[in-house]
């Protein structure tokens, strides 16, 4: 397949170590700008894909984002963010990266050319057709997350991918395909930088708006959010008490009665 590989494209920017620091973070800034419009242009195609993460998880299936490297923390990122942020379990939205845990917090380079090991770990958990698996992968051609997606295409489970490489080889195996073009990278190759920053934005639109769709959202409010810290727990009694228009007290004692937001508020409502 030919393709133009936008990620290994020269960087507009020469002699970097000569700028100075005001002169890196300017040029930096310039090319984040235009991120935004990137992600503004592939929005219909993230639309579709949302869609279909709704309706997957509306039926019982999950969520999985698979990746390497950069990518595949961000997918573990977010997924981690949806059991604190709506409350839903933490096997809901999964995240899977080449190199398995370790590779969270340390480079494990070569992981990401098992072709093979990204179907192992889908299998792991039982994956089937009633889930929908998201590739993330700038280059679109990870042989860990290329692989997988094949495997799951061919066994006809609903699959999506997220690249900064349009027509690259993932796409071939993609049924909602999200190909970004945000341009060469201000350090050349370095996707963590401008392409790992547009897929956080498209990550962040699919699981707010998926779980916004699924009812996890009240008004502007997480309604089903976990209150482990204090922090939490205060913008827990705060939503009760303007809900509710209740003192903090009441709003407090309620909190602790029923231990949710959501129940706080209906059987609040239902006593008044």
């Amino acid at each position: 397949m030919n393709y133009t590989k936008i990620t290994e494209s020269d960087s507009l920017y020469n002699n970097l170590e000569f700028l100075s620091v005001k002169e890196i973070i300017k040029f930096i800034n310039v090319e984040d700008q235009k991120i935004h419009l990137a992600v503004k242009k592939v929005l219909p195609e993230v639309e579709k894909l949302i869609w279909n993460v709704y309706e997957k998880l509306k039926f019982g299936g999950r969520l999985f984002y698979v990746g390497a490297g950069t990518s595949g923390r961000l997918g573990i990122l977010d997924a981690s963010e949806c059991p604190p942020t709506f409350g839903v379990d933490e096997f809901k939205v999964i995240g899977i990266i080449a190199g398995g845990s370790k590779a969270i917090k340390k480079s494990i380079e070569n992981a990401e050319d098992n072709i093979y090991k990204g179907w192992a770990e889908l299998k792991k958990h039982k994956i089937s057709r009633k889930d929908i698996v998201i590739g993330i992968a700038a280059s679109g051609t990870t042989p860990f997350v290329v692989g997988c997606l094949e495997k799951c295409y061919k066994n006809k489970i609903f699959t999506g991918c997220i690249t900064s490489n349009p027509n690259s080889p993932i796409t071939k195996f993609s049924k909602a395909s999200v190909e970004l073009d945000v341009g060469p990278e201000f350090l050349t190759g370095s996707s963590r930088m401008k392409s790992g920053t547009a897929q956080k934005m498209i990550l962040n639109m699919i699981s707010t708006a998926s779980m916004i769709k699924l009812g996890y959202v009240k008004g502007n409010k997480m309604i089903d959010m976990q209150t482990k810290n204090s922090k939490l727990r205060m913008r827990a009694i705060k939503i009760i008490q303007n809900e509710l228009l209740i003192d903090e007290k009441k709003s407090k004692d309620l909190l602790d009665k029923y231990k949710s937001v959501r129940q706080a508020i209906e059987n609040g409502k239902k006593n008044k």
